[in-house]
């Protein structure tokens, strides 16, 4: 049985599904088992009519380069970080919510033809960030907990899909450091086969008290382990809220966006895209608020030594998310390994800044260079019409770019 969502009715849902989570039994050891849990129903999104038709309206003000144009790919509720699956049959989104969104073009005209919640029979609490390993299981980073989806793209037609943990529920940060504040995961699969995890921490600037039990777990910074959790290390330090991170296609190198301090004025601090070449570099937060703007709670301490300054400073409260090196065929040579990265825009400024789609050209040296690649979502009133998150490729070439304001995926081609 399937349930259909018109957009319209999205935030009836979300509220309602809050509550359908709320009751459903806790179905890990049963899906781990292969049993069935006696769900059926699923959530399929609407994707035509008025609302659709609005979208595709504000797409005709987008800028892009000469010889891009972008598309509504999908109508996806909440839409915040991607995974497209290996086999380029499903692209799994993640929300802030409660749900994974399903999202299948079947006959592969470049538009979604069903967008259905993923294993409905698991409750989940913030699950934001998707990401797939090289033999291709779907690994969710929640709120605090991670889990494994072995074969998710071939398995995900059944409300019951196996779901293994990697992290299990009330592990990836203490309980007790569990907030509504900067909780949203996400994850990568290194070079090294290892998973990548951001641990956000959940204040403006970091208390003193919270210092040592930060880098000792990793909140306020990002994590490594194997597949199946196995000698997990803190990597990074001195972050603050990480939600996009990628690995250089070439070199390796680790590279992620950060969201930097609010309440220091319209024009400070700026945001972050950092490159990181070594394994345990500290990247200056609470000592500094972004780039080399100190925080007033901490301007009188000495900071760590060693720290490293990001490699583009962004405009403040632009609200760098989601990113991605560019490693497909359809684009032109010179976007061959840039990076793609998402402003969402931030609560924080008087007038709105950010809500596009930024690209990053690194030189030999590894230095960068950001530029506007997608922008228009501001309107003259300075109203927000879309808040672009994340930035992802399919399998031709093209980008999908995520939008939680207009519930929306957008496709980005180049000479169709």
């Amino acid at each position: 049985m399937k349930k259909f969502l018109t957009v319209t009715a999205t935030a009836a849902l979300m509220t309602s599904a809050a509550f359908a989570q709320g009751a459903l039994p806790d179905n890990l050891a049963k899906l781990g088992a292969f049993k069935t849990t006696g769900v059926t129903e699923f959530t399929v999104v609407e994707q035509g009519g008025d609302y659709a038709e609005a979208i595709k309206n504000t797409l005709k003000e987008i800028s892009l380069p000469d010889g891009f144009k972008i598309e509504l790919y999908a109508i996806v509720p909440d839409a915040r970080h991607m995974a497209v699956g290996p086999q380029g049959i499903v692209t799994f989104v993640g929300t802030r919510k409660t749900e994974v969104w399903a999202v299948t073009d079947r006959n592969k005209d470049r538009v979604a033809d069903e967008v259905k919640n993923f294993a409905p029979s698991l409750p989940k609490a913030i699950p934001n960030g998707p990401c797939f390993t090289d033999d291709g299981f779907l690994i969710i980073a929640e709120q605090n907990r991670v889990l494994l989806y072995p074969a998710a793209e071939f398995f995900y037609e059944s409300p019951d899909v196996v779901a293994v943990p990697i992290v299990p529920g009330g592990t990836l940060i203490p309980v007790e450091e569990e907030s509504y504040n900067h909780t949203a995961r996400v994850c990568d699969i290194g070079p090294d086969g290892k998973l990548y995890i951001s641990l956000g921490q959940p204040f403006n600037v970091a208390p003193a008290e919270k210092l040592d039990l930060y880098s000792k777990v990793g909140i306020g910074g990002i994590i490594r382990m194997n597949t199946d959790g196995s000698d997990r290390e803190v990597y990074t330090y001195g972050v603050r809220n990480s939600v996009g991170h990628d690995h250089h296609p070439v070199t390796g190198e680790l590279w992620f966006t950060d969201n930097q301090v609010d309440g220091m004025g319209d024009d400070i601090p700026p945001g972050e895209l950092n490159r990181q070449t070594a394994a345990g570099q500290h990247f200056g937060h609470p000592w500094f608020g972004g780039g080399t703007t100190r925080t007033n709670e901490y301007k009188a301490e000495e900071p760590p030594a060693d720290i490293v300054h990001p490699a583009v400073e962004t405009i403040a409260h632009a609200a760098d998310l989601g990113m991605h090196f560019y490693t497909g065929n359809m684009f032109p040579a010179k976007y061959q390994n840039a990076i793609f990265s998402a402003q969402h825009g931030s609560w924080n400024r008087t007038t709105p800044v950010g809500a596009r789609v930024m690209v990053t050209f690194i030189d030999g040296e590894g230095n960068a260079t950001m530029e506007p690649f997608a922008e228009g979502w501001i309107d003259a009133n300075g109203e927000y019409l879309g808040r672009p998150v994340d930035v992802t490729q399919l399998r031709d070439g093209s980008l999908l770019v995520s939008d939680d304001l207009a519930g929306a995926l957008y496709r980005i081609s180049y000479g169709e």
